[in-house]
């Protein structure tokens, strides 16, 4: 039931000891199969190499950017969003292969109001279908809440972009609606799609992710014995 406020309309819940929390600092994010680094023009040759494995780059079609025609233009575009105070990127190091095989960041970071988005996210052929490509967005979500303390975490995407909304819903998100001609890029116009996961949600799905994850729910060729859907 909502409050009351003195004319008698109804507000919000009242957060009385209400902090807003720090900003996702420039630290790893240490996982079992991978780990999140702060992303450098270190990262470069390796994700560009990984991203030469999709010649045809269509992976590329629902980014703002790329594909990139030669690692010089990549590394431009990395040292200037890598030098970005309210975005966080990160590179995604696989610890089997040892090397670089993914990208994703933090964005819209408001701790003012304890919201976050997770996206710019670029899984080469290296991640894709990996437990890596799912652990890591756990870790994610899991520093924005568990470490942080944020109170929402948000995933956007182009409406017309499948996976990503599946993705978005495989990992718990909640689909809050589409935002309609909210974006032009490479000439044309995006519906954008809301998903987001909140404080109070966090903990179940929290749960069900490390289920998954646990290293008995894959046999010896690293396939998984129940999928995340069934937790």
């Amino acid at each position: 039931m909502n409050a009351t406020n003195s004319h008698g309309q109804p507000i919000g819940a009242a957060l009385p000891h209400w902090t807003p929390p720090a900003k996702p600092p420039q630290q790893p994010l240490a996982g079992r199969t991978c780990e999140l680094q702060p992303l450098s023009l270190n990262h470069v040759r390796p994700l560009y190499e990984a991203d030469l494995l999709d010649p045809t780059g269509k992976h590329w079609t629902y980014k703002t950017v790329g594909p990139f025609e030669s690692e010089q233009d990549f590394a431009v575009w990395v040292a200037k969003v890598a030098a970005w105070d309210d975005m966080l990127f990160y590179a995604v190091i696989s610890h089997q292969l040892q090397r670089a095989v993914g990208l994703a960041a933090y964005l819209r970071v408001t701790p003012v109001h304890g919201c976050i988005e997770i996206g710019a996210l670029y899984f080469s052929p290296l991640m894709q279908r990996t437990t890596t490509s799912t652990e890591s967005l756990y870790l994610m979500m899991r520093h924005v809440f568990d470490d942080l303390g944020y109170r929402r975490c948000e995933w956007k995407c182009d409406r017309l972009n499948e996976p990503s909304r599946q993705a978005a819903l495989r990992l718990g998100f909640r689909f809050e609606g589409t935002f309609q001609d909210a974006v032009v890029y490479k000439g044309r116009s995006r519906d954008t799609d809301w998903f987001a996961i909140t404080a109070a949600e966090w903990p179940a799905i929290r749960a069900k992710l490390e289920s998954w994850l646990e290293p008995a729910n894959f046999d010896e060729q690293g396939l998984q014995r129940r999928s995340l859907g069934e937790f």
